[in-house]
């Protein structure tokens, strides 16, 4: 027989039951919407839970469970997901006016000036205003040109620092960061600022950018984050890159703000910061107010983003290549017929000459590892149906394109590195094919795309056309590391470490 209760425990009990359903209908309120697919949450933290130190992956295990268009709940923010190529277009494409906005997230707030970097402003005048300051005077066809010569130089120092070091082990990784980090700091800074600088800071940032603040989902758990010590560190590290971009811009001006050593100067000579103040003066009498803030976040956002988007493709690239002898050899045999024995492969070889399998191999890299898997959050600003599914305003969204670009809907052996799939098709990385969005795509897709694969693309090419490369101790390459990183940006976890030969 069961015990008997007493009147006070069925009392007491009776009223944790009433508080608990209408708890669930204050926070979980039933509306006649036809919203997608949900997983069960938790109360106050909802979903929270599931998202897990990968969360491209966590998503992808739910999206195989409720759908490739599921909404979560993240304590008290509704969060939909999409992991498919029809729901990317429906978002990118049908609706991109609509979801072109970001959330006001904390974390990214602090580093990003107050979201003033184009990447995480709020869609409106000052975002279209920054985008166009990219588009037309940064990041034109003829401004990436006129950073041909500064790549081409750093690329072959690059390849001379590895030919000095035949025969010993070698941290690849590191050395392809340099290479990204040079190359950048010579565009936008004008110079190195290799040691003891914004580099070694740099994946702490991408890091902190990827990490979920609770605060931002659950308000009343914010201490959460303060005992995590996220803000302290976000504000120390924006402090870092603040006083670093102010400097650099301070040794522009004179004491009466004007730029020195201007005169004579041609337009091939000067460098982002350069072009950023010019554009400041040019608007001093217009009705368009380009404040510092603007300044320094648009030169943080070109250096940090540069670097990282660049170093993170060669280094997935040179890794798949090296786990892929196959692959490898047949890229050698192109580049070489490219070469023709010349000491270096220049970008006008590549301009000039074909390269199929070359574009073949950095696109099935970014599609196996697209740098940013979840790409940077979007926000709704009205309602909105997609894929049947009613959206409200204010609903923020993560575009799973790491699980789309591995969809077996798609792709024949998804998981397997086979740049043999990209030969006979015109799919490419710009936006155009919602199957494969290693940039994004819309209004809010990545505008430094032609300037990070240029880099790629010449610093690949001359990789394997003058080293072969093979694991320390005999390893074999099946055995390769593949452990990723944590942050917005996914690296390798390990470095890289090789040992290079002649070919």
């Amino acid at each position: 027989m069961l015990p008997s209760l007493s009147l006070e425990v069925l009392v007491s009990f009776s009223i944790l039951l009433v508080i608990i359903h209408f708890t669930s209908i204050y926070l979980y309120p039933k509306t006649n919407k036809n919203s997608p697919p949900s997983p069960l949450r938790l109360p106050i933290i909802g979903n929270l839970h599931q998202l897990g130190s990968a969360p491209h992956r966590s998503l992808k295990a739910l999206a195989q469970k409720h759908g490739s268009l599921m909404l979560l709940h993240l304590g008290s923010a509704p969060v939909l997901i999409a992991s498919s190529a029809e729901a990317a277009q429906e978002i990118m494409k049908t609706h991109d006016v609509i979801f072109s906005s970001r959330p006001n997230l904390n974390i990214s707030s602090i580093i990003s000036y107050g979201g003033k970097t184009v990447s995480f402003a709020p869609y409106g005048d000052y975002w279209r205003q920054s985008k166009s300051i990219y588009v037309l005077h940064l990041l034109s066809s003829k401004k990436v040109q006129m950073f041909r010569r500064v790549r081409q130089e750093e690329t072959n120092i690059m390849t001379d620092k590895i030919r000095n070091t035949l025969g010993s082990v070698i941290d690849l990784s590191d050395i392809l960061m340099s290479l990204a980090n040079d190359v950048i700091c010579r565009s936008v800074l004008g110079k190195k600022y290799s040691e003891g600088t914004l580099v070694e800071h740099m994946s702490e940032l991408t890091e902190l950018l990827g990490v979920f603040s609770v605060g931002n989902y659950v308000p009343s758990l914010s201490w959460v984050d303060r005992v995590r010590g996220l803000e302290a560190r976000a504000r120390k590290i924006h402090k870092v890159f603040d006083e670093f971009i102010q400097n650099v811009i301070d040794e522009r001006l004179d004491r009466n703000g004007k730029m020195v050593n201007d005169e004579g100067r041609s337009e091939g000579e000067k460098d982002v910061v350069d072009m950023l103040l010019e554009f400041q003066k040019e608007q001093a009498n217009t009705d368009v107010i380009v404040h510092s803030d603007t300044i320094k976040a648009l030169i943080l956002e070109m250096f940090v983003a540069g670097t990282d988007t660049s170093f993170t493709s060669l280094e997935w690239a040179i890794t798949e290549l090296i786990r892929h002898p196959r692959v490898m050899k047949k890229l050698q045999q192109e580049v070489r017929e490219i070469g023709q024995g010349r000491p270096e492969i220049t970008e006008e070889d590549l301009e000039n000459m074909q390269h199929p399998y070359l574009k073949a191999v950095m696109k099935e890299s970014m599609r196996l590892h697209t740098p940013v898997p979840l790409l940077i959050p979007r926000e709704s600003t009205q309602d909105a149906k997609v894929m049947g599914y009613d959206i409200g305003a204010g609903t923020q969204v993560l575009i799973n394109v790491w699980m789309i670009s591995r969809d077996p809907a798609i792709w024949e052996e998804p998981e397997e590195f086979k740049p043999e799939r990209f030969l006979n098709n015109d799919i490419d990385y710009k936006g155009l094919h919602f199957e494969f969005l290693p940039f994004g795509a819309g209004r809010r897709g990545c505008p430094g795309i032609d300037f990070a694969m240029a880099l790629s693309k010449l610093a690949l090419a001359n990789l394997v056309y003058r080293f072969d490369f093979k694991i320390p101790n005999d390893g074999r390459v099946e055995e390769l590391d593949m452990v990723e990183s944590t942050g917005i940006t996914i690296h390798r976890k390990n470095p890289l470490m090789v040992i290079a030969t002649t070919c």
